[in-house]
């Protein structure tokens, strides 16, 4: 049966896509993923050490002797398992308050609930990057944060760059256009805020800022999110670094109870992986 303006069915799905198109907007951190489908609770994986095979104690690989026995090595993995999650979450708009509120109702709760889960799922992949073994690390030297009061003493600059460095020495391309420098809105003003930063010939401000990516610099996308934690900073090698495993896409419906009330909720089920840790370079600073 065909629906008409202002039919049941028609509101429904502008209400589910307006809340989708919203969340999709907000997702931030999942751009740095391969998403790729599932189809299991668990997932799983092997990492590969990244260390070079060397002979044994005594058994060089250089210099066999003649008719001597060749060194033995052995290559090694690990396996690491994820478990999917469910997110989720819904408002409920009574028919009075969509029809007589002096707010907008109906659109703050679409709003709304469509950014609380890309919010958790943005915490969730910095918070499995941030406690993920094997990543590359880089300290900032205490008395050269990005706010010190040493003015010249501030290089971030130089600090992503040894970042960058961190991640090409273990052979990911970080410049091929998939680089990602992921930073706190906080950190993000002190580095507005510092001449070099400004005035390297890499910087570049967006033209218009989309999912929180504002700009580059020094070859690196730059993503503002408060789901990184102020005084640190990541960067990232994306869709190589991270595998976001999906049984269930963000989905939203729209439950109708006539005359009484509307439910929207959204959901999704989700897992992330860090099959390459070392294409991960994380920026501490403990005093920004």
């Amino acid at each position: 049966m065909s629906d008409t303006t202002g039919a049941v069915g028609l509101r429904a799905e502008n209400i589910s896509a307006i809340v989708t198109g919203f969340a999709l907007q907000e997702f931030k951190m999942r751009q740095l993923a391969m998403v790729e489908t599932s189809t299991s609770w668990s997932e799983s994986y092997y990492k590969e050490s990244k260390a070079e095979l060397v002979g044994g104690t005594g058994a060089n690989i250089r210099g066999i002797p003649r008719l001597a026995a060749f060194p033995y090595s052995e290559v090694s993995w690990t396996k690491v398992s994820s478990y999917l999650e469910k997110y989720g979450n819904e408002g409920v708009i009574s028919i009075e308050d969509e029809r007589f509120n002096n707010i907008g109702t109906m659109t703050r709760t679409m709003l709304r609930i469509g950014r609380s889960v890309a919010n958790a799922e943005d915490i969730y992949i910095e918070s499995i990057i941030a406690g993920t073994s094997g990543i590359n690390t880089y300290a900032i030297t205490i008395g050269n944060e990005w706010n010190s009061a040493t003015v010249a003493n501030r290089d971030p600059v130089y600090d992503i760059l040894a970042a960058e460095q961190a991640v090409a020495i273990d052979n990911y391309d970080i410049l091929d256009g998939n680089g990602y420098l992921v930073v706190n809105p906080k950190d993000y003003t002190n580095m507005l805020r510092n001449s070099k930063f400004i005035n390297s010939p890499t910087y570049k401000s967006a033209d218009v800022v989309t999912n929180g990516v504002v700009g580059q610099v020094c070859g690196l996308k730059v993503l503002v999110t408060n789901a990184c934690t102020a005084s640190q900073a990541y960067v990232v090698k994306a869709k190589e670094a991270l595998t976001l495993k999906q049984a269930q896409a963000l989905t939203v419906v729209t439950i109708d109870d006539p005359g009484i009330k509307k439910t929207i909720r959204a959901y999704e089920i989700i897992a992330l992986q860090v099959p390459n840790p070392e294409a991960i370079c994380k920026i501490t600073n403990t005093a920004i």
